[in-house]
């Protein structure tokens, strides 16, 4: 059988459908889903076919199977999606425990780079966030990151520093955007006088960049942040396959 380059498997179209609704947020972080039967009644599609769909939005991270408690989306506030974004390791042991610094959170217009990254009008007004991870007390990772106002209208550094979770957590919870997904560019550079100061080390030290464009549903690129990364005693991990 050949297949149209239009063709779309009937479990994509569930996933689809299913997407759709946690988009509009008739279910939510942390919210239990309906149950494999009830979604087939729903959609009129075999509880094999919701399965399918729901194995693979699972393998997305979008959504978190429990054994015996259901299928729940899934949720910046669970401990273990902290990984998921920070690829970072320890030389030796475990990472310590870690704190965020918040510095500054000013707001700007944005540039051609950060219009064209985010996806908005040049001088559209954006946020810039400065912030410090430090790791046992020490500083490891010095964060810029950029964001449209539009979405986070009332963003200020006390809102930051009151922030006990992630970044992450704050942007779902507060103002309803979640990161589904994430690209990420590597690369070299060298400690200009803002890094040093930041991470307590020596100007032209060599750190790793992680530049990042985080997005949401709908593909919509929410977030560039450039962390630029000690790897005095870490370095950064990524498991393939």
């Amino acid at each position: 059988m050949v297949y149209s380059p239009a063709f779309n498997p009937l479990y994509r179209q569930i996933r689809g459908l299913i997407l759709r609704s946690l988009e509009s947020g008739e279910w939510r972080p942390g919210d239990i889903i309906p149950s494999e039967s009830e979604l087939s009644l729903r959609f009129g599609v075999s509880q094999g076919t919701i399965r399918k769909a729901i194995d693979e939005m699972a393998a997305e991270n979008l959504l978190v199977r429990r054994q015996g408690k259901g299928t729940f989306v899934a949720s910046h506030n669970d401990p273990n999606a902290f990984f998921r974004f920070l690829r970072l390791s320890a030389d030796e042991g475990e990472l310590p425990p870690h704190e965020n610094a918040p510095l500054e959170c000013g707001r700007a217009k944005a540039g051609a780079d950060v219009a064209r990254i985010l996806g908005i009008e040049v001088g559209a007004p954006i946020h810039v966030v400065r912030r410090v991870m430090k790791f046992g007390g020490v500083p490891i990772v010095f964060d810029e990151i950029y964001l449209s106002s539009v979405l986070f209208p009332d963003l200020t550094l006390d809102i930051l520093k009151g922030e006990v979770h992630s970044l992450y957590s704050l942007f779902e919870s507060r103002y309803g955007v979640r990161m589904i997904r994430a690209d990420e560019r590597l690369s070299a550079v060298s400690a200009d006088k803002l890094c040093a100061r930041s991470l307590e080390i020596e100007e032209g030290m060599p750190l790793l960049l992680v530049e990042r464009v985080s997005y949401t549903y709908g593909d919509r690129p929410v977030e560039w942040r450039r962390g630029f990364y000690s790897t005095r005693g870490y370095y950064y991990h990524n498991e393939i396959g």
